[in-house]
């Protein structure tokens, strides 16, 4: 679908894409923006080939780049099993002495409009802070479970079932057997991405170049890897030897329970650690039922995938629905205005309509409800969006209920 929006410039600041030789500038500005020094020419080397070609946009203050934002392409996993190209956008910074001054905004209307041109359905961020991103109409779309688990006292209960055996990799064996076991798992869950070569380096070359990043991968029976993790030291321990480490799980990716149950296993067991840290697990991990001690786990949901439906009529034909009365959701869209509509959702699937609406809501509160996370009848009980009928409600509920939470598990 083609979007139009108002052209990219403002009376102060210029909006456009970013050139190659421009690329280093940004990224100087990103990490300015997160209070981290510019890279070095080593560093840069790497950091480079996370840049996809066309995909960045620049913010300039006459001749200088005071803001910046990029996007890697993927593919994301929807409720029923189809895939539909995303833009898993990242590095978002303004320069800290031109922010409040509509530098964000010009950026992120020119990036949405060129999503929509290259018929991009869906743009996904994790945010840095949330009050941002929701007049833009990103919504939480997914949910994840950060879990904190005290080694020592995490015991495995005896009847809780293994599944393979685990081992670490080399940085070769990484960036060569991971990607290659990755899109055997990326359908197990909706939100689940694809990961392009440039989210490989993101994820993981970067990390294992420049600090002591870890990958341990998961063989079935037959050899085949089903699972990983990636994790790095959060805290070292000091010159007491009593003084274990803590590590950080940033990747944790699983085939089946039984996978898990074993990489849960080779985390906690990994000796001289006082605390393990996965920061993205879905809400539904069940390791506290796992342990023999659930004390040992101290854990807390928080929010995962921001999610701006940039095709609503491609969005909602692609999923699948649950059992219910058919309902008529009326949405209003006013950055991409061709999205604004009613649209007719029941078990057999979407069209367009005339009839009186049911339920409105803004693209954020779509955001919230597509993959299942939030319940249109709690967002309306707090006002989220409109309920013009209650019965509505009930039935959207379940239209838009998953079997289970949808999650993404790619940090970018």
């Amino acid at each position: 679908m083609t979007q139009t929006l108002s052209p990219a410039r403002d009376t102060e600041f210029e909006y456009r894409a970013v050139r190659d030789d421009e690329l280093r500038v940004a990224n100087d500005v990103f990490r300015e923006a997160l209070h981290d020094e510019p890279l070095n020419d080593e560093k840069w080397a790497i950091a480079r080939k996370i840049y996809e070609p066309g995909r960045t946009y620049g913010a300039f203050a006459g001749t200088t780049m005071i803001g910046s934002v990029t996007s890697l392409s993927a593919g994301m996993t929807v409720p029923g099993g189809a895939v539909l190209p995303m833009a898993a956008v990242t590095a978002v910074g303004v320069r800290t002495d031109h922010r409040r001054r509509g530098a964000l905004t010009g950026m992120v209307r020119l990036q949405l409009a060129e999503i929509a041109t290259a018929g991009e359905v869906f743009a996904a961020l994790h945010a840095s802070e949330p009050t941002i991103y929701g007049r833009f109409g990103y919504g939480v779309g997914t949910r994840v479970h950060t879990m904190r688990v005290r080694s020592p006292r995490a015991r495995m209960r005896p009847e809780v079932p293994t599944a393979g055996t685990v081992r670490l990799l080399t940085r070769d064996e990484v960036m060569t057997l991971l990607p290659e076991a990755y899109p055997r798992l990326r359908h197990t869950r909706a939100g689940m991405m694809s990961r392009s070569s440039h989210w490989w380096v993101l994820g993981y070359e970067y990390r294992m170049a420049h600090g002591y990043f870890r990958a341990a991968a998961h063989y079935d029976p037959d050899g085949v890897i089903d699972g990983f993790v990636g994790y790095r030291p959060s805290q070292f321990p000091s010159d007491d030897p009593r003084v274990g480490a803590s590590i950080a799980v940033l990747d944790f990716m699983a085939a089946t329970q039984h996978v898990a149950n074993d990489l849960w296993r080779f985390l906690l067991g990994i000796d001289l650690v006082e605390e393990v840290t996965v920061y993205v697990r879905p809400t539904d991990d069940p390791l506290d039922a796992m342990l023999v001690d659930l004390y040992a786990i101290r854990g807390e949901q928080e929010d995962e995938l921001w999610v701006r439906v940039v095709d609503v009529p491609a969005a909602l034909g692609a999923r699948t629905y649950g059992p219910a009365d058919p309902v008529v959701v009326e949405i209003v869209d006013q950055l991409l205005p061709t999205n604004a509509g009613r649209y007719l959702i029941s078990p057999q699937g979407m069209e367009r309509t005339g009839a009186p609406a049911a339920l409105t809501m803004s693209a954020e509160a779509l955001g919230m409800i597509y993959f299942g996370t939030w319940r249109p009848s709690t967002l309306a009980a707090i006002g989220r969006l409109t309920g013009h009928d209650p019965a509505a409600l009930a039935a959207a509920d379940r239209l838009f209920a998953t079997d289970r939470p949808s999650w993404c598990g790619s940090l970018f």
